[in-house]
């Protein structure tokens, strides 16, 4: 790791061949590979069969992967942990919202009122939207132009989904209060009031949070 940061490789750069990690470290080619095989576990590399080895994205992926296990792997309280992590996200989307409010253009305001609308027409066809859901989560920050955001709130997102997939718990039982609870946020926003905002997102999650602990 600290070879990478030294000569400033970056994601998809090549790295030195086994030989010379070798040298340049001072370590036998089984070092080498092991600590390989644990980067690649962190996606700090990238093995590329036949072609070599290169810097990785540095993904959340392992993040996601351990937080899942961590969540199934508590088979007597469920609830419990998807509870936490629901709560973790709901801290930082709280606080996150009140700065939309100040950043968020009227496009992209317009953008975010048609997801609910695309909300609103799987209701009416009962059909369940999911990835909508996250469309809508993920539009809403854009303003902010930080690049982390969408990715640490994904990765919550998909250990959510998985969990929630691997114990059959995939249907909102009342789809209409979620559409409706997406587009009181949108109009706090609208009013650019943060206030308002921050109290339609927090009751957007209590609705969440309900429906995971009456499962």
């Amino acid at each position: 790791m600290q070879l990478i940061l030294d000569r400033r490789l970056g994601p998809g750069s090549p790295l030195p061949t086994e030989a010379e990690l070798m040298e340049d470290l001072g370590v036998s080619r089984n070092s080498v590979r092991e600590a390989l095989k644990a980067l690649q576990a962190l996606d700090i590399v990238e093995i590329r069969h036949g072609y070599g080895t290169y810097v990785g994205q540095a993904s959340l992926t392992p993040l996601v992967d351990g937080l899942t296990f961590r969540t199934l792997a508590r088979h007597d309280d469920d609830t419990g942990a998807l509870a936490e992590i629901l709560q973790v996200r709901e801290v930082l989307e709280e606080g996150l919202v009140r700065r939309i409010a100040e950043t968020v253009t009227e496009a992209e305001l317009d953008a975010l009122e048609a997801v609910v609308a695309r909300m609103e027409a799987a209701v009416g066809a009962e059909r369940p939207f999911p990835e909508l859901d996250r469309e809508f989560h993920e539009l809403l920050y854009a303003s902010l132009g930080n690049a982390l955001v969408p990715q640490l709130l994904g990765a919550f997102w998909t250990v959510f989904r998985r969990v929630a997939g691997a114990r059959g718990w995939t249907d909102d039982p009342a789809p209409e209060l979620t559409v409706h609870r997406h587009r009181d946020i949108v109009t706090a926003l609208r009013a650019r009031d943060a206030e308002a905002a921050q109290q339609a997102m927090a009751h957007h999650f209590r609705g969440i949070e309900a429906r995971t602990l009456t499962r």
